[in-house]
């Protein structure tokens, strides 16, 4: 039977609670279009069905009309010509007529309400329909990229990686402690001339600098630049 039994099922029908019970959103989507589809196409088979069947109902209900309307004529016509049992007859006829008439009246506006149902199930399905199709395309794309996140989250979350992780934490802690003994042989140890001499030529400059910035400010006397 499919994932809907009936028309009212698809009309009626959440997509959005189905797709959250789905194990595959992709496969469902597809076949909710394909349902869809294919119930369209029957209920517009019923449909025509329906209209035949009322445009023969609707001859049949013309013929008694005018059957009624007949013997109608003939109880006037032998009541004119002093038949009065013709007369009866004919009223007999013609009440047999009505009540066949009245049947067929009554099936007949049971079909316009039946085929009145089934264009507004048409037009709710087609509504349906255009709104899965529309929707199908960004539906696929979102999941897919749900089940691409959900991988690389799997991934990432992965013992492998976890001890990868630990081992380059390992290597970091390893390297922080070659560092460390790097500057360990710099404790205490003594600034050579050359150290010392480095650190007035770096004042120097600085000093210079300063006396530039000051004077090209107006705060102060231009420096004598060194010799």
């Amino acid at each position: 039977m499919g994932i809907f039994s009936r028309l009212a099922d698809i009309v009626n029908s959440n997509i959005n609670a189905i797709l959250d019970r789905a194990e595959d959103p992709e496969k469902i989507i597809r076949l909710i279009v394909q349902e869809m589809e294919d119930t369209l196409v029957e209920v517009r088979s019923a449909a025509v069905r329906t209209i035949a069947e009322r445009k023969e109902l609707e001859r049949r209900v013309e013929a008694l009309e005018r059957e009624h309307e007949e013997w109608q004529r003939r109880a006037e016509l032998a009541v004119t010509r002093g038949r009065e049992d013709l007369a009866k007859g004919a009223l007999t006829a013609k009440a047999r007529i009505a009540e066949e008439l009245a049947r067929e009246q009554h099936q007949l506006a049971q079909l316009a309400q039946a085929l009145e149902k089934e264009n507004e199930d048409i037009a709710k399905l087609q509504a349906k329909l255009a709104d899965a199709k529309a929707r199908e395309k960004t539906l696929v794309a979102r999941h897919k990229s749900a089940a691409s996140r959900i991988r690389l989250r799997t991934r990432l979350y992965d013992e492998r990686i976890t001890d990868a992780f630990a081992r380059f934490e390992q290597v970091e802690r390893a390297l922080d402690g070659m560092e460390g003994r790097v500057e360990s042989f710099e404790l205490g140890r003594k600034p050579s001339l050359a150290d010392e001499l480095a650190g007035i030529e770096k004042d120097a400059r600085v000093e210079e600098e300063l006396a530039e910035l000051k004077a090209r400010l107006g705060n102060g006397p231009r420096p004598v630049p060194a010799r």
